[in-house]
């Protein structure tokens, strides 16, 4: 039977033994645990999107609705023009909400600069780096996609405040949904180079995780 001195003892050496496995894992095991953070904190952003496109499409038909009234029905055209810029503000918290989770994500993206400069092997540590110059570019398009949708946002307040004015004119209209449709433009085109990216990424994900013989499902 072991004395109590030497029981604690034992049990120290194998609380040492335990922790420094947790503390020594081996660099492809941290930049998994740390590619799996970066997955966490954009769930919020997956989050988003449903809600987006469901508010968007409401508001499109408040949008054909308004449009469809003659200057007779006023009263009608403020109240829907109302709640079609309560459904705007609706959109911006939702696409703060998905900046949040994206900056989330980059904070802990970054973490793996270090993980990746720890990399003995030469070739495993290139995939890695170029699976970070990726996700940094896919960060650099997010920065874009948001600044311009938020831009788009206040295009469709100004118009909705419009359509509100009793005494404006088509050209003031056509100009405002002119701008209005440039912006989305830029939008449209930001979002299609974000989701190029995402791709990317994810198959420079399942490439790292292959040359390291990281199992996934």
């Amino acid at each position: 039977m072991l004395k109590k001195g030497k029981a604690i003892i034992l049990l120290l050496i194998l609380m040492s033994f335990v922790m420094s496995g947790c503390i020594n894992k081996e660099p492809e095991q941290k930049m998994y645990d740390a590619l799996e953070k970066v997955v966490a904190a954009e769930q919020v952003f997956k989050e988003q999107q449903d809600p987006l496109v469901q508010i968007e499409q409401q508001e499109k038909k408040i949008y054909d609705e308004i449009i469809s009234l003659s200057m007779k029905e006023f009263d009608k055209i403020k109240e829907l023009s109302n709640e079609a810029i309560d459904l705007v503000e609706q959109r911006k918290e939702h696409m703060e909400k998905e900046r949040e989770s994206i900056e989330q994500s980059k904070q802990e993206f970054e973490k793996t600069e270090d993980i990746i400069n720890s990399f003995d092997d030469s070739t495993l540590k290139k995939t890695a780096e170029d699976l970070y110059g990726i996700m940094i570019e896919r960060y650099d398009v997010h920065d874009e996609l948001y600044t311009n949708y938020m831009a788009s946002i206040e295009l469709d307040k100004e118009l909705y405040e419009l359509f509100k004015q009793e005494d404006v004119t088509i050209e003031q209209l056509e100009a405002q949904i002119a701008k209005i449709n440039d912006s989305y433009e830029k939008v449209l085109n930001d979002n299609e180079q974000f989701n190029v990216k995402t791709e990317e990424y994810n198959e420079a994900k399942l490439n790292f995780y292959k040359e390291a013989g990281i199992d996934v499902k």
